[in-house]
Parts: C-alpha cells; sequence; structure tokens
C-alpha cells in the first residue's frame, strides 16, 4: 500500500457522494424499484421517503458496479450520519395523517428552493442544484458561411440581428408566416454558440393554455396525490446557465403572441431588461417558500421569440414587454436566394420562374386588399422542401398550391369566395 508523503496525513476516500445517492434515487422512481421498508428511519428526498440503508446499498452497488456487493455500515446511526453529511435529510419514521403533513411539505419546499437556486455563491450550491448534464455529443461546428448559405435573408440583416440581440439579449422576429421566424431564431442561436448544440436551446411554444405556473414556478399533482413546488422552463434554464457562465445559452419563443403574455411573463418583465440581469437584481417569486433565495436571470442568458402577424384572433402586444425586445421584421423571399436554392436542387427553371412571379403577384394583390394587407403576405416556407427527382417538381407545385396555399385564400377571402378562387387560378394557370 503506498504510504502517504512524510508530515501528511492520507485522506480517506468517501464510500458515496452526493451524485452517487442521487443517481440511486433517480433509478428507483424511474424503475420503480420495491425497496425493503425501514424501521425507524427515512430518507426524506422531494417529498418522498426512502430506507436509508436501502438507498445506500443501491448507490454502493452502482458506484462499485457490483449489483451483489453489500453496504458495509449497518443501518442506523452510521448510515444515517454519512447521508446526512452528503446533505440528505434523515428523519423519524411516522405515519402520513394527510396529504399536507407538515414535514413532508417544508422538506419538499426546500428542496424546491434548492432546485430553483439560480446563483453562484459556492460550489456546494451548485453542485446541489443543478442536475449532471446529459452525456456529452459532439456538436457539428457551425459558421457564418453556413448561416449565410440556409438562410434567405442577406449579410447586412443577419448582422443587424445579431446586433439587436447583442444590444437587449430580447430579440423578436416577427413576419407573416411561413417567413422562417422560427428558422432562423434556432439559427441565430447556433451562430452564436459557433456550433448546431441543443444542449444550450431551450424551446417551447405559447398557446392559449400556457400559463405562469408552466413557464416559471407553481404547484403540481405527484404520482402519489400530493401537490409539489415544480419550477418551470425559464428557472431551469436560468439554473444550468447561471452554473455555466462563460457560455451563451438561449431560450426559443414560438408564437409569443399566441399565449397571455403578461401572465405567462409574471415578474420577468423587469428581469429581462439587459441591465437587469444578474444577482443584485433578483426578485422573490410568489409561489416561492418564505426562505427560498431569490431569483434572477443570468446575463449569459439570451431569449429570441417569434410573433406571427397574421393571426386575426391573437392580441398585440403589451408595450411593457416591447420595450425589452428589439424587433426584426422577416417577410416573405420569392426573389434570388428562393430561385437559386430550387434551381440548387434541380427544380425546373420554367416552374421556378413561374412560382416566384405569381407568388410574388399574388403577395402584392394581398398587401393592397384593404382588409388584409402586407401582414398577410404567403412566406416562402411552404416551398422549401422540393422532391429530390426533377420530374416530380410539377406535381409538387400543384399540390402545395390546391391543397395548402388555395385554403389560406378561402380563409382570407371569407366573404369573397370568388376573388380566392380567381387568385387560386392565376396560380395553377
Amino acid at each position: 500500500m503506498p504510504l502517504a508523503p512524510p508530515g501528511s496525513a492520507a485522506t480517506p476516500v468517501p464510500l458515496l457522494t452526493r451524485e452517487q445517492v442521487l443517481r440511486a434515487l433517480r433509478q428507483i422512481a424511474r424503475e420503480g424499484h420495491s425497496l425493503p421498508p425501514s424501521t425507524v428511519y427515512e430518507l426524506v428526498y422531494r417529498g418522498r421517503r426512502y430506507p436509508p440503508r436501502a438507498v445506500a446499498e443501491l448507490a454502493y452497488r452502482l458506484a462499485t458496479g457490483n449489483p451483489s456487493a453489500h453496504w458495509p455500515r449497518p443501518a442506523g446511526g452510521p448510515t444515517n450520519a454519512l447521508l446526512e453529511a452528503l446533505d440528505f435529510t434523515i428523519s423519524t419514521k411516522r405515519p402520513v395523517l394527510t396529504s399536507g403533513a407538515a414535514h413532508d411539505g417544508d422538506e419538499t419546499a426546500r428542496q424546491q428552493a434548492e432546485d430553483l437556486y439560480t446563483g453562484l455563491a459556492s460550489a456546494s450550491a451548485v453542485a446541489h442544484a443543478a442536475e449532471p448534464a446529459p452525456a456529452a455529443y459532439t456538436a457539428l461546428p457551425y459558421s457564418r458561411a453556413d448561416a449565410l448559405a440556409e438562410l434567405f435573408i442577406s449579410e447586412t440583416a443577419l448582422d443587424a440581428a445579431l446586433a439587436g440581440l447583442a444590444r437587449r439579449r430580447n430579440l423578436l422576429l416577427q413576419g407573416p408566416p411561413g417567413t422562417g421566424k422560427t428558422f432562423l431564431a434556432r439559427r441565430l442561436a447556433w451562430l452564436l454558440l459557433g456550433a448546431r448544440d441543443e444542449s444550450r436551446i431551450e424551446l417551447v411554444q405559447f398557446h392559449p393554455s400556457y400559463g405562469y405556473e408552466d413557464f416559471m414556478l407553481g404547484f403540481r399533482p405527484a404520482a402519489d396525490g400530493r401537490f409539489q413546488l415544480v419550477p418551470g422552463v425559464l428557472p431551469l434554464l436560468c439554473q444550468r446557465a447561471a452554473a455555466d457562465p462563460d457560455q451563451p445559452y438561449f431560450l426559443l419563443i414560438d408564437e409569443v403572441n399566441r399565449g397571455n403574455v403578461p401572465r405567462i411573463f409574471g415578474e420577468l418583465l423587469l428581469l429581462l431588461e439587459a441591465d437587469k440581469r444578474g444577482p443584485a437584481h433578483a426578485l422573490r417569486l410568489p409561489y416561492a417558500p418564505a426562505g427560498a433565495p431569490r431569483f434572477f436571470v443570468p446575463d449569459n442568458l439570451c431569449v429570441i421569440g417569434t410573433l406571427n402577424l397574421a393571426d386575426r384572433s391573437l392580441s398585440p402586444l403589451d408595450y411593457a414587454l416591447r420595450r425589452r425586445f428589439a424587433f426584426v421584421s422577416l417577410g416573405p423571399q420569392f426573389g434570388p436566394p428562393l430561385r437559386q436554392f430550387l434551381t440548387a436542387r434541380q427544380v425546373p427553371a420554367a416552374l421556378v420562374e413561374q412560382l416566384c412571379t405569381r407568388m410574388a403577384a399574388l403577395n402584392q394583390t394581398i398587401a393592397d386588399d384593404p382588409e388584409l394587407g402586407p401582414d398577410f403576405a404567403i412566406g416562402h416556407s411552404y416551398f422549401c422542401q422540393p422532391p429530390t427527382q426533377p420530374q416530380q417538381a410539377a406535381a409538387w407545385l400543384q399540390l402545395i398550391l390546391e391543397q395548402e396555399i388555395g385554403p389560406l385564400l378561402a380563409d382570407y377571402w371569407r366573404e369573397q369566395p370568388a376573388t380566392a378562387a380567381a387568385q387560386l387560378r392565376k396560380l395553377l394557370a
């Protein structure tokens, strides 16, 4: 056995680490392990109770890679002391009388507050707050040349979008449907990451049923019938971003105006501002327990949203939200970029010319209609997946016009069906 250097004491290797115990608890929850009941003590984690020695033994087996390994410490004090040293809660076993039992509720609230914490006060706080990242993968590099090759915008427009995002940390891409807003949002994130790295991107879509509890923090029913305080998409992403401050993180929000934005965002309206980021501007969340740390948005988190201008059922964004975003407008692109794109995919030149010319004329008609306007123009995304065989291109285009563009025109001119039919005939002629 190697000896410790003179004058120093050998540091004992711990039997288990906190992460190894967390791994065992996740496996128990995932696979529904049946554990022998404890007699006196229980490990309380996320509102659930586990026999301490059985959890420790499973963690020990996973750590050693030996499925038949025996936990070397006896139940009771020795095992409990080790788990408590790893910052797990051990309590005396007792019957749970109601779903609102005080101890379980307090413990759950404490652990949820710990999970919600996004600061970097100490290494242990970060270790306890964040789950380990998924297994690493190699993200393909993504360069400026890659972006310009697949985006139907000019280099000047790309630079303007990046400048707005750098200045405000929040960007809204607005335009008619089918103009590539979501496509661009993801490419902007990839470009700033330098890779197609989905591990630092979170995509959500707002809708009428989406609320503050989904986005920020709220109570949700657990498998055991109790309600637990669960952080939403944003706090979890902020947690990851705060633990990795040297890398940018991105929240992509599709169809921002389909949700009740003031209700969903809540106090985030203040924290989104570029000069209100970081711990100095942290706020207490309404549902958070009294002792929970305050919440903040880290400086390395960027928000990119998309805004559909054509849906008449959506309410406009309020000015408080607008002031916190830079806006970039996107329009249909039936000019050289789409022509080059389709030609490179062997769509016949005559068909490309017919498509681009007729769609440009249709969009001009829509823009000139006083009941519609340019916000209802039809985007180029309908035509960005041509068939691989050139001989199939004519049938592909006809089906898109009949099955996708035609019904849209019928909805636009619902009170004037003759107008819709006439415009479709022009496209198909």
